[in-house]
Formats: structure tokens, C-alpha cells, sequence
């Protein structure tokens, strides 16, 4: 890996043979990794010798050829599947959790995410309903940015310093709002490695997904596959802009079905 920075992983749930996913809809399952495919590219990165860590400890150390594996929502796999998986590897991870998903069917409850938090993981927020907050009004901001991160302290009983954006929806409005509920990081979905350099109030993530190789996982890892991912998710953000949220994810449904 080069020294222009570390590349945070994004995952979302894993799919285990004969377990129901918390959603059928494409563009989620599009996300969604098969926990077969989550091995295999735990076990490239471990017999490469690469370095698997939380958010908080890459941002600390920006090692080289590491990268942060990160996971969103806080579905019941978190626990299950990819705790156990980064132990076996040795790797640490941050957990990014949907305050109000908890308890749901397929999601973790209270217990669990103390429990995901005892076994050494990093707890970070994800909001309270996985609103876009680009969206949203300051009062509806606030609470799903800084009410939801006084809840999941509540339930850990210990700070939690990082956030991620549902959707990757980030904008100045987002980073205030994050810095004055007292976080330190804020993680979008923008395609880039992170640095000493880097806003920590707007840090690149990248997502890993269904259709993700292995070679296609790899050259994530190095950042070689940035320039092609960064001029389609231009596109994509382009078309958002012109068309707005709403109707830009009902047009995406209707192209997935």
C-alpha cells in the first residue's frame, strides 16, 4: 500500500445460508455480502499481512498497508458473524449502530451491543432512524445526530466518538451538527483513503458489495479502482442534485427491479 492514506471498509449485514435478511428490497440486498465472500476477503487481507483496525485506532496510526473495517445499521450478523470472524483474524472493527433498528427482528438488541462492545469492538452511531440528514430540518438533525448518540451512550455507558452518514448524505450542515453533539469523526461514502490530512468531519468510506470480487475487494484495499469508482459515484451525485432524494430512490427501485 502506498503512504496516501488508509481506506476504511464499508459493510452492511451479512447473509448466512437460511437466514432470513432484515430487508428483500434490492437496492439493500445490493449491499449485502454473503458471509462465504467475508471470509474470503478477511483471509486475503490476514495471509497479505495487512491490518485490520477501528476507526479510531487507523486514525491514529495510519499504518501502513491497513485498512478500517466498518459496518453499518447494527444488524444481529454484526455479533454473530463478523465479531467472531475479525477475532479469529485478529482484526478490530467499528460497528456503526441505527439507534432505533434496536431490538428489531434481525437487528441487535440492548444486550447485544453492550455485549459487541465487551468483546473489544468500536461503538459508533449511525443515527436514530437512518434518515438522509441532508434532508432534514436542524430540530430533526439534532435528533437524529445528537439525541441518537446520548441514547447509545445510555445504553454502552461509555462515550461514543464516531458517526456515519446514512446513505453517505453529507453536507457542511452534517459536520456542524456532529461536532457540536461532541463527535470526533463523521464518515461519508466519498471514495477516497484518509490521512493525517484528512477532514475528520468528512472522511471517505467505501463500500463493499454483493457483486464486490475478490480482485475487485483487493483493489479497494489499495485504492487502485478509486479513479473509476469516483467517476461514477460523480454521476450518481449529479443525478441526485438535479433530481433530489426521493425521486432519485424510487427511480433507482424501479431500475434494480
Amino acid at each position: 500500500m502506498s503512504n496516501g492514506g488508509v481506506v476504511f471498509l464499508m459493510y452492511h449485514e451479512l447473509e448466512s445460508p437460511g437466514r432470513p435478511l432484515c430487508q428483500s428490497e434490492a437496492g439493500y440486498v445490493r449491499y449485502i455480502v454473503r458471509t462465504s465472500d467475508f471470509r474470503s476477503q478477511m483471509q486475503l487481507l490476514h495471509e497479505q499481512r495487512w491490518r485490520g483496525m477501528s476507526v479510531g485506532e487507523a486514525l491514529r496510526s495510519f499504518a501502513t498497508k491497513s485498512v478500517a473495517i466498518t459496518f453499518d445499521d447494527g444488524c444481529e450478523t454484526d455479533l454473530l458473524y463478523a465479531a467472531p470472524l475479525l477475532h479469529e483474524m485478529k482484526f478490530g472493527g467499528t460497528f456503526y449502530i441505527t439507534t432505533g433498528f434496536l431490538g428489531k427482528p434481525g437487528c441487535l438488541s440492548h444486550s447485544q451491543v453492550r455485549e459487541l462492545a465487551g468483546t473489544g469492538f468500536e461503538i459508533g452511531c449511525h443515527s436514530m432512524t437512518h434518515a438522509y440528514l441532508t434532508d432534514l430540518s436542524e430540530t430533526d438533525l439534532h435528533r437524529e445526530v445528537a439525541d441518537a448518540k446520548t441514547q447509545l451512550e445510555q445504553i454502552l455507558g461509555t462515550a461514543v466518538d464516531h458517526f456515519s452518514c446514512p446513505g453517505g448524505r453529507h453536507n457542511r450542515r452534517v459536520s456542524w451538527a456532529a461536532r457540536k453533539a461532541g463527535y470526533h469523526t463523521v464518515a461519508t461514502s466519498r471514495i477516497q483513503k484518509n490521512s493525517g490530512n484528512s477532514d475528520l468531519l468528512a472522511l471517505g468510506r467505501v463500500a463493499v458489495m454483493r457483486s464486490t470480487s475478490l480482485h475487485g475487494f483487493e483493489q479497494i484495499c489499495t485504492g487502485s479502482s478509486f479513479w473509476r469508482m469516483q467517476l461514477e459515484v460523480q454521476l450518481r451525485e449529479a443525478t441526485k442534485k438535479l433530481l433530489g432524494n426521493s425521486i432519485y430512490d424510487r427511480l433507482r427501485a424501479a431500475v434494480l427491479r
